[in-house]
């Protein structure tokens, strides 16, 4: 039994650092997103550095996509190992009781958020990889902010974006708090930690939002 609580403990802590590393993507990908609406020459340039920088495309681009796979994996072996635990021998079990209902659905929250990453992936790396290493053109610095307003033309797809970062918004609510707790993270700043997790949780969806509806309406 020791065994498997040290088990889960750690699984439950790698978790919860793969959870804050796409956190940090999460605020640099929103930061680079936001220049589109200010500036789209700031957001070609930043776009052009990222898509032919050696250190970003050889080394952080697999780095931030087998965080993504090992955190939702991860995910799911929690939930499936938390479900089979549970203790079954009550007349009737009352969830609510003792969470919330962000945390006891976090496996459907976060199915819909990998869901969107496929979309994302999709829509934007894709393309990326068949432009530059499939038909091979030339190196253009100002292709990328067309390429994303692109994307934003058709209603249905606008729609999917704006759900889908509200699910995002349900998982982080309760995820980007949970894995400082995961960590053993407590002490005279955890109330300000979870002040900071819920306004981000809520300003950084809010705000990918607002870009996807401000591109939308801006193409019509």
């Amino acid at each position: 039994m020791g065994g498997l609580l040290k088990s889960s403990v750690a699984k439950k802590f790698a978790m919860a650092l793969s959870g804050l590393f796409l956190v940090l993507f999460l605020a640099q990908h929103f930061t680079i997103n936001l220049t589109s609406v200010i500036s789209p020459d700031t957001f070609n340039e930043i776009s052009h550095f990222m898509g032919t920088n050696f250190l970003v495309q050889a080394i952080l681009q697999p780095i931030l996509i087998l965080g993504v796979i090992f955190h939702f994996i991860m995910g799911f072996v929690l939930e499936i190992q938390n479900r089979n635990a549970r203790v079954k021998s009550y007349v009737k079990y009352n969830g609510s009781a003792n969470s919330s209902w962000m945390s006891r659905n976090m496996i459907y929250s976060g199915a819909v958020v990998l869901a969107f990453l496929g979309l994302h992936f999709y829509d934007f790396w894709v393309p990326e990889l068949v432009h530059k290493y499939i038909e091979s053109h030339p190196a253009d610095a100002t292709r990328y902010y067309g390429e994303l307003v692109a994307k934003f033309v058709s209603p249905v797809r606008t729609g999917l974006y704006v759900v889908s970062f509200v699910f995002l918004m349900l998982h982080l609510l309760h995820g980007f708090s949970s894995s400082f707790q995961s960590m053993g993270i407590r002490n005279k700043y955890s109330e300000g930690i979870r002040k900071f997790t819920v306004g981000y949780a809520i300003i950084i969806p809010l705000g990918f939002i607002f870009i996807a509806l401000f591109h939308y309406f801006n193409n019509l």
